[in-house]
């Protein structure tokens, strides 16, 4: 058991993608589920496959190489990074953010469109 359930599940899923692994396996969890949803809608993973006690994922693969290159978290327990709308829609950078806001987890386009902001969890690269 972690401290940071999400940052483990993130750095897992780099590793897999740096190992050429195509499948992971974690612990099933709210946070989880919904941080692996919104990278499934952003075209970084195939399935999410639930059960009760375990969540499975197969990444998505091009060219014979995971679609996912790297991941950096940016919050942190001990230091939360936090973003407006202004901040979101002013981020020109070619990343995908993932963002934890009150109408949930989302990616930074959603979040544009919705116009929430929220803590930023991780920027996937």
């Amino acid at each position: 058991m972690t401290n940071y359930q999400i940052g483990d599940f993130l750095i897992r899923i780099k590793n897999a993608s740096m190992a050429g692994i195509k499948e992971v396996t974690f612990f099933n969890s709210g946070m989880v589920l919904e941080v692996a949803k919104a990278l499934k809608s952003e075209g970084f993973i195939d399935s999410i496959e639930v059960n009760k006690k375990n969540i499975t994922i197969k990444l998505s693969i091009f060219n014979k190489k995971p679609v996912l290159s790297n991941i950096k978290i940016v919050s942190k327990p001990g230091l939360r990074i936090y973003m407006n709308v202004e901040k979101i829609e002013s981020y020109h950078k070619p990343d995908i953010l993932i963002l934890t806001t009150p109408k949930g987890i989302m990616s930074g386009k959603r979040a544009k469109k919705e116009r929430v902001g929220g803590e930023l969890i991780a920027k996937v690269i």
